[in-house]
């Protein structure tokens, strides 16, 4: 049984307005007194109440720093919620960032092994597929020298290989992704078809609104770090059409900042140019 359940959950980073800065700059400015140099709240997430069950097909949507993709992150685990509880159960497998992590010092085989690992197979089930692994990833001899010396391509064709090998019951998916030449990115778009079959559940961010109403059963569209609408994919989508022919404020990125003095209770303490993208 695969389950999704965020109760009330919030998310908020402490941030300081400055950016890192050098020893020099420190003995000589001191922009680390909290006079000169304060903390600010983004305010990512805020009061999301969501379940899903086994069969849901979920699509999030919204404008750029909307919160979207913190959202998946935090059912992935990768943010702890500030406020609220969040319960996932079921095998979650998360396909963003799947370039990241790997040992460049290593050859293909040798992160195919450590990236399974951490994904949660054993060397017995990884050695059941890990040469369909190789074969899906069409890098050949390539495979024997270590990944600092693959192009962009060939190291995304890698991770995707190996992101989609295992049967996932839980389901992540920020937008879809972009791997190797045109007839790669055909067989990656059927592999994600039979992932997105065969899932019990799945929650795919994306920008393409249609792809929303044609595979999923249940759409939320985000606003500022806040769930505006939860519902059929064909009127969340609508509704979500008809505001961006209207009039709108500015984006905010997540769900907005507090300035001066501390956060309640921060998350995280990071500079602001490293936050400039929180969704």
């Amino acid at each position: 049984m695969a389950k999704l359940e965020l109760d009330d959950v919030s998310l908020t980073f402490s941030i300081r307005q400055q950016r890192k800065v050098t020893l020099k700059e420190y003995l000589t400015r001191m922009l680390f007194l909290p006079s000169r140099n304060p903390k600010v709240a983004v305010h990512a997430l805020r009061d999301i109440t969501l379940s899903a069950a086994d069969g849901d097909r979920i699509g999030i949507i919204g404008h750029n720093g909307a919160g979207k993709s913190t959202l998946l992150k935090m059912l992935a685990g990768v943010y702890p919620p500030t406020r609220g509880t969040r319960v996932v159960e079921g095998r979650v497998c998360s396909l963003f960032d799947i370039s990241l992590g790997f040992e460049h010092e290593a050859n293909g085989w040798e992160n195919i092994k450590y990236r399974a690992y951490l994904m949660g197979e054993t060397p017995a089930s990884l050695d059941k597929k890990i040469h369909g692994i190789a074969e899906f990833s069409e890098l050949g001899d390539f495979l024997n020298i270590p990944v600092r010396y693959y192009s962009s391509g060939m190291l995304v064709r890698l991770a995707f290989s190996i992101s989609t090998a295992i049967n996932p019951e839980v389901l992540l998916i920020d937008e879809v992704l972009s791997a190797g030449d045109m007839a790669f990115q055909i067989k990656a778009r059927n592999r994600m078809k039979e992932m997105m079959a065969t899932a019990r559940l799945m929650v795919l961010v994306t920008h393409e609104v249609t792809s929303v109403e044609e595979i999923c059963n249940r759409a939320l569209w985000m606003q500022h770090g806040s769930v505006v609408m939860d519902g059929p994919p064909d009127k969340v989508v609508a509704a979500y059409r008809a505001s961006m022919c209207a009039p709108t404020k500015a984006a905010h990125v997540g769900g907005g900042i507090d300035g001066g003095g501390d956060a309640d209770e921060p998350t995280d303490d990071a500079s602001a140019e490293e936050m400039r993208a929180v969704a």
